[in-house]
C-alpha cells in the first residue's frame, strides 16, 4: 500500500512539471513583445526544472499529447528559423488544441434537462 502510494505521488508530480512547464511555455509565447533569445533561455530553464522530476509512464491521451508538445518545444528551440514565427505560430495552436483536449471532458451539455426529472405532477 505505501509503495503504491509513493507511485501516485510520483505520477502527480511529474503530471504537475509538465503541466507547469506548459503553462509557462504559453504565457511566454502569448507576450506582445515577444523575444527569441528570452524564450530560449526561459524554457531551457523551465526543462532543467522538468529533468529533475523522475517521468513515469502516462495512459492519457491529454497527458502523451502534452509530452510531444514539450519535445516538439525543445526540437524548435533546437532547430529554429532567425524569425521564429512560424515556430510559434504552430507552437501556439497545437497548445489551444492542448487546451481543448483537457477541457473536453468539463464541458458536457445536458441535452433534455427538462425531461430527466419526471415525478408525474
Amino acid at each position: 500500500m505505501v509503495l503504491n502510494m509513493h507511485e501516485k505521488q510520483l505520477r502527480i508530480r511529474y503530471i504537475r512539471v509538465l503541466e507547469k512547464f506548459f503553462t509557462r511555455t504559453i504565457s511566454l509565447l502569448k507576450l506582445e513583445n515577444f523575444d527569441k533569445e528570452l524564450f530560449k533561455e526561459r524554457t531551457l530553464k523551465n526543462y532543467e526544472d522538468m529533468k529533475r522530476v523522475k517521468s513515469v509512464p502516462l495512459d492519457s491521451n491529454y497527458l502523451r499529447s502534452l509530452i510531444a508538445f514539450i519535445n516538439k518545444t525543445l526540437s524548435y528551440i533546437e532547430n529554429s528559423s532567425d524569425s521564429f514565427e512560424d515556430e510559434r505560430d504552430t507552437l501556439l495552436k497545437d497548445a489551444n488544441l492542448l487546451q481543448k483536449e483537457k477541457n473536453k471532458s468539463s464541458y458536457k451539455k445536458d441535452k433534455h434537462k427538462k425531461s430527466k426529472f419526471d415525478d408525474g405532477y
